[in-house]
């Protein structure tokens, strides 16, 4: 295939693959199946890796995520993101009403739409591509996240139909309340600090530096708001309707997420309807926005400092109720981290019966100053798991015991220790507390992690009560006569056993790493870390510093890493892993050329059409090698958009050769 080829077929590709994108992710209408979308992806990622120049900022290959941000651009909106006026009351509601009818002689249309508990993004697209992300920031001015925001899936890259040239449309980024449970199971089965609530949340990914993360926790959006086009309807409810022609995902009139009224009793209604309804929701909402709909009678109220004065925000009240706290208990996670939860007197909240309150460590319980039988005041708003927000001091007895964070592991009486900077109390008896050996062998066994077909939790329990396993090494030695004598294991599920665990030994390096359970090496990490270091030795010998260069990599991962393998126990459980067959060597890839053979290479600073990750596969693709720091051997210095000044001055005074990214393109090229 030669270039000319290559860009039809790359722009074909493009049309076809964003279509279905569309047809998914905002029509929920699945046109073809996950593999023959998954085929088209990759060919498009193959033509672009062999022809660089032709990848696009705005290809559907950018979905899936690979740029690195240090640091987030400051961009001043060009139109100002004002805030809105808030009401917690419905006359307040009815009294605005009554003053825009006092303003504006002809016939009002109201819009109401849901509030939409997320972060509020400005998207600019120019001949109908999308060019530049900001959030609201304070108003005047935000943060460009542009290359995090082309990772949610319902945000086209690529418009359709009759879009202006150049205009801004605005929304609010959200995180769908089943991806929030399924991001807080994972950092449970890590053993680390779940996150409070989706609106947090998803500001916080929002901002991470490394944009495969982002796509990896599916945010969604709903957009709603143009500006630069003129009056482009009548009235803001038509608008609306018009984008999702340019294959815009918008509230849908059909679930009554968007709804135009011209009276009172019509607000109202909407108001009482999603108070009732939003626990239903796959999202969190705060309230609802009421706008005056037409262009003309905003135009005529116009704008406090502020707000404007054509549209108000009321505010759902957040649940509270009062119940009695019965006992507090202490949890194990695989790692050792001991969390606490409040067991209740069972309570209605939010249309669900609520038993248990999450309290998170000990530092929350002595914030709250927590006594026996304390009445408590427990919350949902943002969270998955209510959470008590106060005591009720009047209630509380005279002779109430003070809660006090327990001292010993609750499972194997082990004192309990706290680190330094650390939120939780951990119990260091790794190998002797039941529950983190079968937490951390079940983590090993999981889905994301070996992926043992015929072994779940309730077979870990029976197999380490039976004392047949005490750590994942001991699955490779078990035999099919021992699991056929377990209680509930007949001879179909014995052999599906013993072959799942034979299986697990072809899985990938990164998997086995994984489902080691090191502290804070999550799933991305373990491919960084195999990709970068290629094998087990690699890694027990890296130092900190060299762990540290790493993408991602920080001192805290670093040295968690380092204090694993200087165990001798864990030593030996790999030296057991490596006797069983299993994989502890990244695979290597057959190159695509020769052309960086004998070459090295060192990639620093932001790019623009690659990653970093991007930029070091093409160099080892085609026979180079990466190295972290620049020396007399260095061949080539990659120099991005903030490269440290300290490391180009190295490489001028060594005299090493410093290409930009278009020079590395070129080169790459012949």
């Amino acid at each position: 295939m030669n270039q000319d080829q290559a860009k039809i077929e790359v722009e074909a590709l493009t049309i076809e693959l964003n279509k279905y994108n569309h047809a998914y992710y905002v029509e929920n209408n699945s046109i073809i199946s996950d593999y023959e979308f998954d085929q088209l992806l990759k060919k498009l990622q193959d033509i672009e890796s062999k022809f660089p120049e032709l990848s696009s900022s705005n290809s559907p290959t950018k979905r899936v995520g690979g740029d690195i941000t240090k640091k987030f651009e400051t961009v001043i909106h060009k139109y100002p993101m004002l805030s809105l006026s808030n009401t917690y009351s419905k006359e307040e509601i009815e009294e605005w009403i009554a003053r825009i009818k006092k303003s504006v002689e002809s016939d009002i249309e109201y819009v109401c739409e849901l509030k939409y508990d997320g972060v509020a993004i400005g998207i600019q697209y120019v001949d109908g591509k999308l060019k530049q992300a900001v959030t609201r920031g304070d108003g005047s001015k935000g943060e460009n996240v542009t290359a995090n925001v082309k990772t949610i899936k319902t945000i086209p890259l690529s418009l359709i139909g009759d879009y202006p040239n150049d205009f801004e449309i605005r929304g609010e980024i959200f995180f769908p309340l089943e991806n929030f449970q399924k991001l807080n199971a994972y950092k449970r089965e890590l053993g680390e600090q779940e996150f409070a609530n989706p609106r947090n949340t998803a500001s916080g990914t929002l901002k991470m530096q490394d944009s495969r993360v982002v796509a990896d926790r599916g945010l969604d959006c709903f957009l709603y708001g143009v500006y630069g086009t003129g009056n482009l309807r009548q009235g803001h409810f038509e608008t609306v309707e018009k984008v999702a022609d340019w294959g815009f995902k918008i509230p849908k009139k059909e679930n009554r997420y968007i709804e135009k009224t011209s009276s009172v009793e019509g607000v109202m209604n909407f108001i009482e309807h999603w108070d009732q309804e939003r626990e239903n929701l796959p999202f969190e909402i705060d309230g609802i926005v009421i706008k005056v709909n037409k262009y003309s009678n905003q135009e005529e109220l116009g704008y406090t400092a502020k707000s404007p004065r054509w549209a108000i925000s009321y505010k759902f009240k957040t649940e509270r109720v009062e119940t009695i706290l019965e006992s507090i208990t202490y949890q194990v996670g695989r790692t050792g981290s001991i969390t606490p939860v409040a067991n209740l007197s069972a309570v209605q909240l939010g249309g669900t019966t609520v038993r248990r309150a999450s309290l998170h460590n000990a530092d929350q319980i002595g914030k709250l100053d927590l006594h026996e039988g304390d009445a408590v005041y427990v919350e949902k708003g943002g969270e998955i798991i209510p959470k008590i927000v106060g005591v009720n001091l009047e209630e509380r007895m005279s002779s109430a015991k003070k809660v006090d964070f327990i001292l010993e592991c609750p499972e194997c009486k082990t004192e309990l220790i706290r680190e330094e900077g650390e939120a939780n109390h951990y119990c260091p008896n790794e190998r002797g507390c039941p529950t983190q050996i079968k937490g951390r062998i079940e983590h090993f066994i999981s889905r994301k992690a070996m992926d043992i077909d015929g072994l779940g939790a309730e077979t870990v329990d029976a197999l380490v009560e039976a004392k047949l396993i005490k750590n994942v090494a001991d699955l490779y030695d078990l035999t099919f006569y021992q699991v056929e004598e377990l209680e509930r294991m007949a001879e179909k599920s014995s052999n599906n056993l013993i072959l799942g665990v034979k299986a697990s030994k072809k899985m990938p390096f990164a998997k086995v790493l994984f489902g080691l359970g090191i502290r804070f090496v999550g799933e991305t990490v373990a491919k960084k870390l195999t990709k970068s270091l290629k094998n087990i030795e690699g890694l027990m010998s890296a130092s900190r510093e060299q762990l540290v260069e790493i993408d991602e990599i920080g001192e805290r991962i670093a040295d968690s890493i380092i204090a694993y393998f200087e165990l001798e126990e864990n030593k030996e459980l790999i030296n057991r892993l490596i006797g069983f067959g299993l994989q502890f060597s990244e695979v290597e890839k057959e190159n695509s050329s020769s052309i960086f053979k004998d070459a090295s290479f060192v990639v620093s600073g932001v790019f623009t059409a690659f990653s970093r990750t991007d930029l070091k596969e093409l160099i080892e693709n085609n026979g180079g090698k990466n190295i972290s720091s620049i020396s007399k051997k260095t061949t080539y210095v990659i120099a991005g958009d903030r490269m440290g000044p300290s490391k180009l001055q190295k490489a001028i005074d060594l005299g090493v050769t410093i290409l930009s990214e278009d020079e590395f393109i070129a080169l790459l090229n012949g």
